[in-house]
């Protein structure tokens, strides 16, 4: 959501720390936006920039499978002033409904192939010999501006290779799409395959590793690192010796201060730890949620959803925004936007016509924030998504689902435990 304001010198902020200084919007900014301008958080390398001269869309690099893998790691697709790890809000007005409107003018389907960031700045995981790749379908720097919630992307590992060992606070979630392999976190092996979820825990000191020698191993990665980084929990880097021990006391064990228990529960979730439901939203399997008590994630809640052709989803409200990557089939995505109405007391109005998003394989989802919405299949085979949302929202307070209509499996299924005999 960059004003499309001229940028001002920069002030640095430390070693490779740049902070953009706000400026006041041009004639034609203040038209559009009511003098709103964005203050964005960036970490640069040392190398000279080049500044960008407008909002570029999100560039799309040809896939060669159907869940992706890079063929051309050309120009980097992250802007060259620095990864944005954190963007930030500044107006002149108090209202941001502008803010609003252009993030919900922006396209909510990422295709298959989109590449916003290929981590080529600012990131620290991927291997120095190539055995390992990220790139990323949805981060806080993208233009268009959709979220920074969550971030997603994707992790490949080449046969027999690994990633560069790093910790970082943030914690993360993978969904393994391809291959077998396993995790060393903070010293200890965690094996995964196919249709695995994978949690690598906060302030954890971690590599990824492909275990067989022939076929490529693909992860999905969802996380919510931005709350981090707004919360000032930024301390994260490759691992390496400490070097100013002659200022500072003898290593104590960080873990000391995680939330008792934490180390007993899962980090890996096998697809048998998980059962199919089927609820007023559907068909659904809840891999991480508050309730999966038994699962090492604090941050971040997922599902899988299955839909057979011609079925649909609830039509459903909920204050937190989601993402839902297409695992398989296609479908469209009903999305009505909400206005709030500010009076003696808030009050929603929902809009009377959906906007429709068309998606298939591949494709990556969003639903922005406070927004009734709804998911159908139309292909001949099932639709498969795997759907994830912010855990921060329900302990701000935003715990309730409203079902506006049930899923019409779940109205079959409680006619049909109505009209049971009893014994």
């Amino acid at each position: 959501m960059s004003s499309g304001a001229s940028v001002a010198p920069e002030e640095a902020d430390g070693p490779g720390v740049v902070v953009a200084a706000p400026q006041p919007a041009t004639i034609s900014d203040r038209t559009a936006i009511g003098t709103s301008a964005l203050q964005i958080l960036r970490i640069s390398r040392h190398l000279p920039r080049r500044r960008r001269t407008g909002a570029a869309a999100p560039k799309v690099i040809p896939f060669d499978r159907p869940h992706g893998s890079l063929k051309n790691r050309g120009a980097p697709v992250a802007d060259e002033e620095g990864r944005v790890f954190l963007r930030g809000i500044s107006a002149e007005t108090y209202g941001l409904s502008e803010f609003r409107r252009r993030q919900r003018t922006a396209p909510r389907v990422r295709r298959a192939g989109t590449v916003t960031d290929d981590a080529t700045v600012g990131h620290s995981g991927d291997s120095d010999e190539g055995l390992s790749r990220t790139w990323w379908m949805l981060g806080p720097g993208d233009e268009p501006f959709l979220t920074q919630t969550l971030q997603v992307h994707f992790v490949e590992l080449k046969p027999g290779g690994s990633n560069h060992g790093h910790g970082h606070q943030n914690e993360a979630t993978f969904y393994i799409l391809e291959g077998s392999g396993y995790e060393i976190h903070d010293g200890k092996r965690y094996d995964w395959s196919k249709d695995d979820f994978v949690i690598v825990h906060t302030d954890s000191v971690h590599r990824h590793y492909n275990a067989s020698k022939t076929e490529r191993a693909l992860a999905l990665v969802i996380k919510a690192k931005a709350t981090w980084m707004a919360l000032g929990l930024i301390q994260q880097g490759r691992s390496k010796p400490f070097e100013d021990g002659a200022s500072f006391e003898p290593a104590r064990d960080w873990s000391q201060l995680w939330t008792p228990g934490a180390t007993d529960k899962k980090k890996v979730v096998k697809k048998n730890d998980t059962k199919w439901e089927t609820t007023r939203d559907g068909r659904v399997r809840v891999i991480s949620s508050p309730q999966r008590s038994d699962v090492r994630t604090t941050s971040v809640d997922v599902y899988e959803q299955e839909l057979v052709p011609g079925a649909r989803s609830a039509k459903h409200w909920h204050m937190a925004d989601e993402v839902a990557y297409v695992l398989a089939g296609s479908g469209e995505s009903e999305q009505w936007d909400v206005e709030a109405e500010i009076g003696e007391r808030y009050q929603a109005r929902i809009a009377i016509r959906p906007s429709r998003w068309h998606f298939s394989a591949g494709d990556l989802v969003y639903v922005p924030q406070n927004t009734v919405h709804r998911y159908s299949s139309d292909g001949s085979g099932p639709l498969r998504l795997l759907v994830a949302q912010n855990r921060l929202f329900k302990l701000l307070g935003y715990d309730s689902i409203v079902y506006l209509e049930d899923a019409r499996e779940f109205e079959r299924e409680v006619m049909a435990r109505s009209s049971a005999p009893s014994r």
